[in-house]
């Protein structure tokens, strides 16, 4: 004759694996660093320790948590802050650089629901954002010059950049974070060449105009100083003649017989002349 039920030790082992059977489909546990969907017949009812927005309230908090069994079936999304990695992206800048950039975006899943509807998983979302993430790159660098990315202006560009790619990376339920540029450089090889070639094609040329300015502006100085030279002769000539016809003669013996220091005139030629020559009647002393 068979004993009770609770005698039985193997109908109390399958009491006790049906037990622990509906516990585990009842009772989950939702870790800090996850937020988890809780779909009920393939629609999501709620959201467990999801991400919290400024101005929103927060939701059920991370730990242990109740499903209807067999029913329920819970999705965990990491809720950490992720990085996007962008290597080695082509972009042509305003002044025809074309530049090597490596980037990359900081991002967290704001609304799961959402992303696992439009992306799948965190695999499919990333997938999604890539692409976003160099249009909205090369749409902004498009914008300045290669030089930008060296100035304070570069502060701004990322925030440009982490606006433009939040806006269109909400329609996955994700926010933006932050973004940074690692490093942009000119390719290697020709195109390389080419630039550097440019850019001292231009440098070439900048120093011309500003030689040839230069030599203008001397022009205009030493043309101006003669005038006035001119001016101040014409002056004197007309307050003392006798003293204007003086040093000119002066000036004019200075240079014929090479005590200015002219180096191939000074000591190599000699001159024969009269002692009553127009020329030398300033040696005669004035009032003769």
């Amino acid at each position: 004759m068979t004993g009770p039920v609770w005698k039985n030790p193997i109908a109390l082992g399958i009491a006790a694996l049906v037990l622990v059977i509906l516990a585990a489909a009842t009772f989950a546990i939702v870790p800090e660093t996850q937020q988890a969907v809780v779909y009920r017949l393939a629609q999501p009812i709620r959201v467990v320790n999801r991400a919290a927005l400024p101005g929103q309230p927060r939701t059920d908090e991370a730990g242990l948590i109740v499903r209807v069994p067999f029913l329920d079936r819970i999705v965990r999304v990491d809720k950490r802050v992720r990085n996007l990695d962008l290597e080695n992206s082509q972009v042509l800048s305003t002044d025809q650089r074309r530049l090597n950039v490596d980037a990359y975006a900081r991002y967290r899943v704001v609304d799961p629901r959402l992303m696992l509807a439009t992306a799948g998983d965190e695999e499919g979302v990333e997938n999604q954002l890539r692409p976003l993430f160099a249009s909205t790159l090369r749409n902004e660098l498009g914008k300045v010059s290669f030089a930008s990315l060296l100035t304070p202006e570069r502060t701004e560009l990322m925030d440009a950049i982490q606006t433009g790619l939040d806006r269109r990376a909400r329609q996955y339920g994700v926010e933006i974070v932050d973004v940074r540029i690692k490093q942009a450089e000119l390719p290697d090889g020709t195109p390389l060449q080419s630039a550097l070639d440019r850019m001292r094609t231009a440098r070439q040329q900048e120093a011309i105009t500003i030689a040839a300015e230069g030599q203008r502006q001397a022009q205009v100085v030493r043309a101006d100083a003669d005038a006035q030279a001119s001016r101040i002769y014409a002056q004197s000539f007309g307050q003392d003649a006798d003293f204007y016809d003086f040093y000119r003669a002066m000036q004019s013996y200075r240079r014929t017989f090479g005590a200015d220091g002219t180096p191939d005139q000074k000591g190599s030629t000699n001159f024969i002349l009269s002692p009553n020559n127009s020329y030398l009647r300033e040696f005669e002393g004035r009032g003769r």
